[in-house]
């Protein structure tokens, strides 16, 4: 006797949970393209590319859900074949989480000055799951029957540890990358640790929903539990995709600028220390977001001044006073 609650219970929740956040995916879609009509088009094509995607995902297993519980009802034998919709969804989730892993993937290569064992490191993380992704399908298509189906346990708990390992590398990357960063001014600091958090708050949910898939596979066999987290990982990995372009704006505080990645290069830290009146200090601090192509770069000037070192910060050639600005082009 099937337990109903553990299996097609399971399921349904699965579905309901994975339609919420899908709605939640199109408001961001929405958001994204209004606030940011300036970014480049690739940007753009990838948001929608991604949107596709997690739409197509939606519609299978609704689809699924629907040939079970409503199409199927009262032919209990029916339970216990195979739809082809729920093989289907398994290569468009798949798809979702290459397009923002890579695009991740591309950020923690800018940050990390174009680290070659870096950024291969994560991408043999993200190819390898969309590869163990497309063997899973190209096996399971083939097969009619729930039981035939756990013949491939192995593989569906390989694809779920490669997500989770391929998000929390990225997470750790970005975040010792920009603590390595820091510059020693309070603003560009504060920043940094916006950024820090933020990439944290990203990577969590997708590690997560991964791990809690990969747990309830191996824990409760026999069960759907598995599914329904596998259902809500591309919803995830879309509203992070999502969130973490919509952010930019309210991680800088400043709307000046739509152009900005989340991202750091070639800053150098120097001491600073009181009484000193000539240390030279490095002439680019650049702040730049990997979601464009465009950087914000911060320009610091030294100025000496009455035996004083007078550091003033220049964004985006904007200075904070006239003043400060004769001094600067007097340098």
């Amino acid at each position: 006797m099937v337990d109903l609650d553990k299996t097609f219970g399971a399921f349904l929740i699965g579905v309901v949970i994975s339609a919420t956040l899908y709605g939640v995916t199109c408001v961001q879609t929405w958001y994204y393209y209004s606030r940011y009509p300036s970014d480049p088009w690739y940007i753009k094509l990838l948001v929608g590319a991604v949107l596709i995607s997690d739409s197509v995902h939606q519609a299978l297993i609704t689809h699924t859900v629907y040939t079970y519980l409503v199409t199927d009802f009262g032919f209990t034998t029916n339970l216990a074949k195979l739809v082809w919709s729920l093989i289907v969804e398994v290569l468009f989730n798949g798809f979702t989480a290459l397009m923002v892993q890579s695009f991740l993937t591309m950020r923690v290569y800018r940050l990390s000055n174009k680290s070659i064992i870096a950024t291969l490191s994560v991408l043999a993380l993200v190819f390898g799951e969309f590869v163990l992704v497309v063997i899973y399908v190209a096996k399971a298509i083939h097969m009619t029957t729930f039981v035939e189906l756990a013949t491939l346990k192995p593989l569906s708990m390989s694809v779920n540890a490669l997500a989770a390992a391929g998000d929390v590398l990225i997470a750790v990357l970005l975040c010792t990358l920009l603590q390595q960063s820091r510059t020693g001014f309070r603003r560009s600091d504060t920043m940094i640790n916006k950024l820090i958090l933020f990439s944290i708050n990203t990577g969590l949910l997708t590690s997560i929903c991964a791990v809690m898939s990969l747990i309830s596979i191996t824990v409760w066999d026999g069960t759907f539990i598995y599914i329904a987290f596998y259902f809500c990982l591309g919803r995830l990995y879309c509203n992070s995709l999502l969130a973490t372009l919509n952010a930019r704006k309210s991680l800088r505080g400043d709307s000046r600028d739509e152009n900005m990645s989340l991202s750091l290069q070639g800053i150098q830290k120097t001491s600073n220390s009181i009484g000193t009146s000539q240390r030279r200090m490095p002439n680019n601090i650049s702040i730049k977001i990997d979601t464009t192509q465009d950087y914000v770069r911060d320009e610091v000037s030294l100025l000496l001044f009455r035996g004083r070192d007078l550091a003033l910060i220049r964004m985006d050639g904007q200075y904070s006073s006239a003043t400060e600005l004769k001094s600067a082009q007097a340098v």
